[in-house]
């Protein structure tokens, strides 16, 4: 099992948001998070990447406990996180940024990191020496998810990749995270609203609602499934 997550209370101060929420992952799987906002979706994928503290229960990746490791640690064991709102380094350029993460990593083979990204992203090798502010909305996307995979990590946890997005972005955003789980056997944790972005993925379901995971199921089923994603997903 990659990672464990069991009985988790995690919230922001003495506010509780998730409620005893369990889930587990296997190596290479990729499972989207669903649910109404407010239900602990985010809360989930921060607590994951250590950027809250566990209130209690347990999270465990890959046969190690998580419960009080720091955030960079997390990231060292495999654990990469795309927040909601990318955090791209705006006044460093396209190759700063991703040099910034490769750095962080200590690979001694990042040039070859790098120009195997521009392969996947020609964007990104266009738009090199470009400030990260700069770029619009959907290239910061791409940027920060080069800026993860850099990382090499057997985790990938994104927040709301399609937010804001251009539909051609979100349609190459999709297609290459699950090109990189085939091929590389990434497991994936992707936040979503876009019912279409997680179908195009092909990542399993799970619906969130008051802190829990409460029902699992293939992303056909809520696509085609109306009464489900009025009571889950308020649409």
């Amino acid at each position: 099992m990659l990672l464990e997550i069991s009985n988790l209370h995690a919230g922001y101060g003495k506010t509780s948001v998730l409620h005893g929420l369990d889930l587990k992952l296997e190596p290479g799987q990729m499972v989207s998070i669903l649910g109404r906002n407010g239900v602990g979706k985010t809360t989930l994928l921060r607590a994951i990447a250590g950027a809250i503290a566990v209130q209690q229960g347990d999270i465990s990746f890959d046969g190690s406990s998580l419960k009080d490791m720091e955030m960079h640690r997390r990231a060292r064991k495999g654990i990469a996180y795309v927040p909601q709102g990318r955090d791209i380094f705006p006044s460093l350029s396209v190759i700063d940024n991703l040099k910034a993460a490769a750095f962080g990593t200590k690979r001694p083979d990042w040039r070859e990191a790098i120009d195997g990204l521009f392969a996947w992203f020609p964007m990104l090798r266009e738009k090199a020496d470009a400030r990260g502010d700069s770029l619009s909305g959907g290239q910061q996307q791409i940027l920060a998810l080069a800026r993860a995979l850099i990382t090499r990590p057997s985790l990938l946890l994104l927040d709301e990749p399609s937010e804001g997005i251009q539909p051609s972005i979100v349609d190459q955003i999709a297609e290459t995270v699950r090109d990189i789980n085939r091929r590389d056997g990434i497991a994936v944790i992707v936040v979503e609203q876009n019912l279409e972005f997680v179908s195009r993925m092909g990542a399993h379901c799970r619906l969130v609602d008051k802190g829990r995971i409460v029902f699992e199921c293939e992303p056909e089923r809520i696509m085609n499934d109306a009464d489900l994603q009025r009571q889950y997903l308020g649409v």
